[in-house]
């Protein structure tokens, strides 16, 4: 039987710290982390997730399910004073940010779309999500930097809902990685270089609206 467990990854923490801090981390291990609305008979090939010995967890955000892996960066930043905050606009400016940071390390074709994706050339290399109470707002998001698009296949099920870009595309011809697309850096410099974008600009995030 396949355990699922609470969400305690390094990132959950920051609803305890201090306002406006960003977090970079690399995991660990495989991860499968359901969305708060998602369902393991729903989400996941469950013999292949028990097979791997995958840990399964269950984040209090929404979207859909996740597979962070060590081939990935997950990136986070928290919010107080979340009245005035707009989900729409939290997403619109950190994955901006992100996707200059790529544009700076030579990634081409790269698009925010969806609700909250960034895609190279229509494929999706990050997904994030967003978890708000009065207090705070925690954005998270995972960048695939190297993991292979058939991993997703290999775990995860066609998701119930999907952005109209994806267009029914299983997860192998809809996925995609930094990696695949000629990136030739390395990860701990990339989320270096992350990192260093949002602590210089973290607090200005929340005194800004997205474009039109």
């Amino acid at each position: 039987m396949l355990e699922l467990t609470a969400y305690s990854l390094p990132d959950i923490a920051l609803l305890d710290d201090g306002p406006n801090r960003p977090l970079i981390w690399i995991p660990d291990k495989n991860y499968i982390i359901l969305g708060a609305s998602n369902t393991i008979e729903e989400s996941l090939f469950v013999e292949n997730v028990i097979r791997d010995n995958v840990t399964v967890m269950k984040r209090i955000s929404g979207g859909q399910t996740v597979l962070p892996t060590p081939d990935c960066i997950v990136i986070s930043c928290v919010f107080d004073n979340t009245n005035h905050l707009q989900p729409k606009d939290i997403f619109y400016h950190i994955n901006l940010l992100i996707k200059s940071v790529l544009e700076e390390a030579g990634v081409r074709a790269l698009s925010l779309t969806g609700i909250s994706d960034i895609a190279i050339s229509g494929k999706k290399i990050s997904g994030s999500a967003i978890y708000k109470n009065r207090k705070k707002l925690l954005y998270h998001c995972v960048l695939n930097i190297g993991e292979p698009a058939l991993s997703f296949e290999k775990y995860l099920k066609q998701p119930l809902k999907e952005p109209d870009y994806r267009n029914g595309r299983k997860h192998g011809d809809f996925v995609t990685s930094l990696r695949e697309n000629g990136f030739t850096g390395t990860i701990d410099n990339l989320a270096a270089a992350i990192e260093q974008s949002l602590l210089s600009n973290c607090r200005m995030l929340v005194k800004t609206q997205p474009s039109d």
